[in-house]
């Protein structure tokens, strides 16, 4: 004879233990994956907002190829006032001596909000034919290159594109 718990069945689907597992390992994957998601969310916006310097690097490369200056602000560049050169992630534009700066706001990310990220003109100052290099946060500028200007860029290492950064040897 056949002992009932020999002949029971279980009914068909999932232990409740075996549910809190499943839920559990979705929460370790989700915790893993959501900050390296929320950096690739603010790397997206750094690198669509570089586009923006474009607009105030020709005035810049004309004053030095013309004069071999640079100009002090904005007005000297024939440019609108920082608050006015703006699009989704950048709230200014600002020309400090030739240094591009652009601070984040509008719709950034709450990390970068406020944060610079600055373009500084590389130059051979005794060859003015030779254009204009335009060296992104803290990297490094070409051989022979002298950068002028201060690097005002305060965005966390981590969220700068690539080009932006210091190389490490």
């Amino acid at each position: 004879m056949k002992s009932f718990f020999a002949s029971a069945r279980r009914p068909p689907g999932f232990t409740l233990i075996e549910m809190m597992a499943v839920i559990v390992i979705i929460g370790i994957l989700s915790a893993i994956a959501i900050p390296t998601f929320q950096a690739s969310i603010i790397r997206k916006q750094i690198e669509s907002a570089l586009s923006l310097a474009d607009i105030a690097k020709k005035p810049i490369s004309f004053a030095w190829n013309s004069m071999q200056s640079f100009p002090n602000d904005n007005a000297a560049a024939g440019l609108p006032v920082p608050e006015k050169i703006v699009n989704n992630f950048v709230s200014a534009v600002t020309i400090q001596d030739g240094v591009i700066t652009l601070t984040f706001g509008n719709r950034a990310s709450g990390v970068i909000a406020g944060k610079i990220i600055s373009f500084r003109p590389a130059v051979i100052p005794d060859a003015p034919v030779v254009p204009v290099a335009w060296v992104c946060g803290k990297a490094e500028g070409p051989d022979k290159m002298t950068i002028k200007g201060n690097d005002q860029t305060n965005v966390p290492d981590t969220f700068l594109p690539v080009e932006c950064r210091k190389l490490k040897h």
